[in-house]
């Protein structure tokens, strides 16, 4: 707890108001106030002369009051000030601050920074910011420097906050504020020492200064950060244990003989570091990530194998229903013919269903489960459960992962992803898995042709397709992003555009009814219930429907070698790793596949996408041209949990010093797991203090 001499509220200029003002941003105590940084800095150094002021331009002028006076404006009052220099006269007014007259007295000298507008003949400047020169060397707050901006809540203002922050600057960093950073990173990594670094975020002297705090401040947000995820790691690692499996490197070659193709050398190489890691019982948590189509599934399953030799339980959880069911169509046969009992539980079981196949996990019975959020249900034991395996584990937050993983013996971790992120993201996002990566797609798989295509052309595309099926027996999705027309009653804030948008519902029957006529034509979108689902599916892996019309259910690993055609509507409203995603789900045969991205968008960020998804179909590319057009928060979705705050530090634009920082953690806890020693003190008091959650 901090002490009562530590809280803002004691600071000059900052009375009980302004106190709760600054509450509701947070800021509680002096340190707060220390890392309370401006949003900008505004360079007001520069000073012009009047006679060259250009309308319509921001200004920093030096000059002398020349007079002054309070006027009545129906309901405003104005305080307006002429102020002149050697070479002309410009006007200032502040409205409703009558106070103002008592502060400015003729012939004071004073700075003023502000936008210049010509008004009735003349320059004039509104409620510009304003310094006065009380002696030729004094130091300015305001104007005539580089001047903080500072982020404002209701209750402040820019400058009372501002002279607030230079008292906190001047006056309390030193005391509150102390040197963590061991030397030697200091020196290594020429990072300015830690209270010079504070005080030039707030108020540097020029721009090169100002830079050189913010790569320190940018390391230590990344450098603590990663030491305490790092930390958390050392910790499992040190207490928790987990089942070493045994007899790997054989059971790969029978696995590998039974396999109707021959894994890619990425495959095999990500087997070799996942095994490495399960052959031991410090507990393995690494994230496999992949292109689509890329053959995550089978690296999983043989570990799903390897678990059930050693007559040991494992779990793959999928996000959803169809997935998971897909999973277990896809991996049931294969696991059967060796010898493996694979059991699949989802939220749409009947009760006497599920008890028995709980009955069965009790009792050891079923080695493999599959499953969705229902393995995650208070009923739900194992006997011996050692490997949990993830699927798309961006759609699962921290707690419904430790809910599978926190027991004892701590089962062993594998999750994938076909949403491939850069390393320095990865670092932070899944900082606390090792990651192995599969480029490499399997031999005579077909590159999609991607086509952006105005929805002036649909039915000539349309046509073209059905022309398709009907002569080579192929098959089509056509995907929409919505399930049913909108309610307009209940949409009166909605953009007017989104009313317009294809519904799956109504466009099924328009497609059914117009130019698929005589074609089996199928509707699966999120809302229907399992039978329903399960019916239209098996038609279509069947071939007994040759167009599936569908929302973003088929988006993650729904499999289907046949379909060669993908027609995207409204193809704008969706995210670019999302459309990547969906373009997957074809091409997945030896046959040639095409995908057409149907849209009209109005932003240059949704034209840019659909131009990249036509240029591209590297997974790793795209997903660094979303995040740089998206940023962190929207490329994972708004709900995912684990993305790090950082104040100052950019994910994206940062990453060497990110690598740096992490480094640097990783070599203090090789050197100091538990952080004891007494030169290391300073960082377990710098960790306790910052909010990261982990």
């Amino acid at each position: 707890m901090q002490t009562e001499e530590k809280s803002a509220r004691f600071i000059r200029g900052i009375g009980p108001k302004r106190f709760e003002a600054l509450n509701r941003l947070g800021i509680q105590t002096i340190r707060d106030l220390c890392y309370f940084f401006p949003r900008r800095h505004e360079d007001r150094t520069h000073f012009q002369t009047i006679s060259t002021i250009e309308p319509g331009t921001d200004v920093t002028i030096r000059c002398k009051v020349l007079a002054s006076g309070v006027r009545p404006l129906k309901q405003l009052s104005i305080f307006e000030m002429i102020v002149g220099d050697q070479t002309g006269t410009v006007a200032a007014v502040w409205f409703n601050q009558p106070y103002l007259k008592n502060q400015f007295k003729v012939d004071d000298q004073v700075i003023l920074s502000g936008k210049v507008e010509r008004y009735q003949g003349r320059l004039q400047m509104s409620s510009p910011e304003y310094e006065q020169i009380q002696e030729e060397e004094s130091e300015t707050i305001h104007t005539g420097r580089i001047t903080p901006i500072y982020p404002l809540s209701e209750g402040l203002a820019q400058r009372s906050l501002r002279s607030a922050m230079k008292e906190v600057v001047d006056h309390y960093i030193p005391i509150e504020i102390k040197e963590f950073l061991p030397e030697a990173i200091r020196k290594k990594h020429s990072l300015m020492a830690l209270p010079d670094a504070i005080r030039s975020m707030h108020f540097p002297d020029d721009l090169e200064t100002f830079q050189a705090a913010r790569r320190r401040i940018i390391f230590d947000e990344f450098f603590i950060f990663e030491l305490k995820l790092l930390s958390k790691i050392r910790m499992v690692q040190l207490k928790e244990r987990s089942v070493a499996f045994h007899g790997g490197e054989k059971l790969l070659r029978e696995f590998c003989r039974a396999l109707p193709f021959e894994l890619t050398k990425d495959q095999k190489n990500a087997i070799e570091e996942i095994l490495a890691n399960v052959s031991s019982e410090i507990p393995t948590n690494r994230l496999l990530q992949g292109e689509v189509g890329s053959g995550k599934t089978m690296v999983a399953a043989f570990f799903l194998y390897l678990a059930a030799k050693n007559n040991l339980q494992s779990a793959l959880l999928a996000p959803t229903e169809i997935l998971a069911e897909q999973h277990y169509q896809k991996l049931n046969p294969f696991l059967g013919a060796l010898g493996i009992s694979t059991m699949l539980l989802t939220g749409s079981f009947e009760e006497g269903e599920r008890n028995q196949i709980l009955s069965q996990m009790r009792t050891g019975g079923a080695l493999v489960i599959i499953g969705t959020h229902a393995l995650l249900q208070e009923d739900v034991q194992f006997k011996n459960l050692s490997l949990v395996v993830i699927d798309e584990q961006h759609r699962f937050g921290v707690r419904q992962r430790a809910k599978l993983i926190l027991r004892k013996p701590r089962p062993h971790l594998l999750v994938m992803t076909a949403t491939p992120i850069p390393r320095t993201l990865g670092l932070t996002l899944y900082g606390d898995l090792e990651i192995s990566t599969i480029r490499e797609l399997p031999k005579g798989r077909k590159e999609i042709k991607t086509y952006w295509i105005s929805q002036k052309k649909e039915m000539e595309v349309l046509k073209h397709v059905r022309s398709s099926i009907v002569e080579n027996d192929e098959q089509a999705y056509i995907l929409f992003p919505m399930i049913d027309e909108l309610d307009r009653t209940n949409t009166l804030n909605a953009p007017q555009e989104q009313s317009s948008l294809s519904a799956a519902t109504k466009e099924y029957e328009r497609l059914r009814k117009g130019v698929f006529q005589s074609i089996p034509i199928g509707l699966v979108h999120g809302r229907l219930n399992k039978r329903e689902r399960d019916e239209v599916m098996q038609k279509f892996y069947k071939g007994k429907i040759k167009v599936l019309v569908a929302t973003t259910v088929i988006e993650v690993g729904v499999d289907n070698p046949n379909v060669t055609f993908m027609v995207i509507e409204n193809a704008e409203r969706f995210g670019l790793s999302q459309l990547h995603q969906i373009r997957g789900r074809i091409g997945r045969g030896n046959k040639k596949a095409s995908c057409f991205l149907f849209g009209n968008p109005t932003t240059e960020e949704a034209k840019k996408r659909l131009h990249i998804l036509t240029k591209t179909h590297d997974g790793f590319k795209i997903a660094e041209e979303d995040l740089i057009l998206r940023g962190p928060g929207e490329f994972f979705g708004t709900k995912q949990s684990g993305i790090p705050f950082f104040q100052v530090a950019d994910l994206l634009h940062d990453s060497a010093v990110l690598i740096m920082a992490r480094n640097e953690a990783k070599k203090i806890l090789d050197e100091d797991p538990t952080l004891s020693i007494a030169e290391h003190c300073s960082l377990v008091v710098e960790m306790n203090a910052r909010g990261h959650q982990l």
